[in-house]
């Protein structure tokens, strides 16, 4: 069973590295995109100026970018698997002005920091990709301090996404994928109802609540939709891989169509819809 989420981790940590470059060229984008769900767990997290607060798996920076400006007088630390990533968040910081915001490559598993070190910990998107759920709830419980609240993010169901299906059913009807293996990391990995709470209450967190949230994914065109999956969603691209050519075109075309049905004026809007869990440390 190590060896299983070792190779996972290892995994999960070339996907991000490889994708880094991607995610740069994008983070305008996602940021804004993602903004909403990320202000909501800031909200729900409490956060008072002067409070140190941890942000796992934190990609290229957000939420803890929002929240270091939102406690000057206090810390923030974001951690990743990715080396890459966190030079991009590091980045952002500096763009920022921001000098209370430092960077940690660590597993989420094992984070290196001593019980009850944080006023609030964040994790938007990260629990889905964790090789063990429970274990990073539990480190996240440990680390934080008492009474402080630990929040996160995971997508919902695949039918409330579409900004993620209209690419990943296309390319699934044109192309066998491989059936993945139970509790894989995968987008819609933490979307059952209660899964996310079971977990935070299992940690010994008090007070969990579930509550759902939406926002629109915006592009310019369907092709700019296009171009955006391919390049930073590892699924839309091993997908893709399985298809010769003429596969390939007619799945950019059947998505194009499909993107052209979701534009608003003269915008492509996709549905995004997450889940944001919470839980306080007694």
């Amino acid at each position: 069973m190590s060896n299983n989420l070792d190779h996972i981790r290892e995994q999960q940590k070339d996907i991000w590295d490889r994708f880094s470059t991607g995610w740069q060229k994008w983070d305008e984008l996602v940021l804004g995109w993602l903004a909403p769900f990320g202000d909501a767990m800031i909200h729900q997290a409490k956060l008072r100026d002067g409070d140190h607060v941890l942000d796992v798996a934190a990609g290229t920076g957000e939420p803890g970018l929002t929240a270091a400006a939102l406690v000057p007088n206090g810390r923030v630390t974001v951690t990743d698997l990715s080396e890459r990533m966190l030079q991009v968040a590091a980045e952002n910081a500096r763009h920022r002005g921001l000098s209370n915001f430092t960077t940690e490559i660590c597993d989420a598993g094992s984070l290196p920091f001593a019980d009850k070190s944080f006023d609030a910990v964040l994790c938007r998107f990260g629990f889905m990709f964790f090789p063990d759920v429970g274990a990073a709830a539990r480190q996240f419980s440990r680390v934080a301090k008492p009474v402080a609240r630990v929040c996160a993010a995971v997508w919902s169901g695949p039918e409330k996404n579409p900004w993620a299906t209209t690419i990943m059913a296309t390319i699934a009807r044109h192309v066998t994928l491989p059936a993945p293996m139970p509790g894989a990391p995968g987008l819609f990995r933490c979307a059952a109802a209660g899964m996310m709470s079971a977990a935070f209450a299992d940690a010994g967190l008090q007070d969990v609540d579930e509550r759902e949230i939406s926002t629109m994914m915006v592009h310019e065109s369907p092709e700019r939709y296009w171009t955006f999956m391919t390049e930073i969603a590892a699924p839309v691209v091993a997908g893709l891989a399985q298809a010769d050519a003429a596969t390939h075109e007619a799945i950019k075309n059947e998505v194009l169509d499909l993107a052209r049905q979701s534009m608003r004026g003269n915008k492509v809007e996709l549905r995004s819809t997450a889940t944001i869990v919470t839980g306080t440390r007694r």
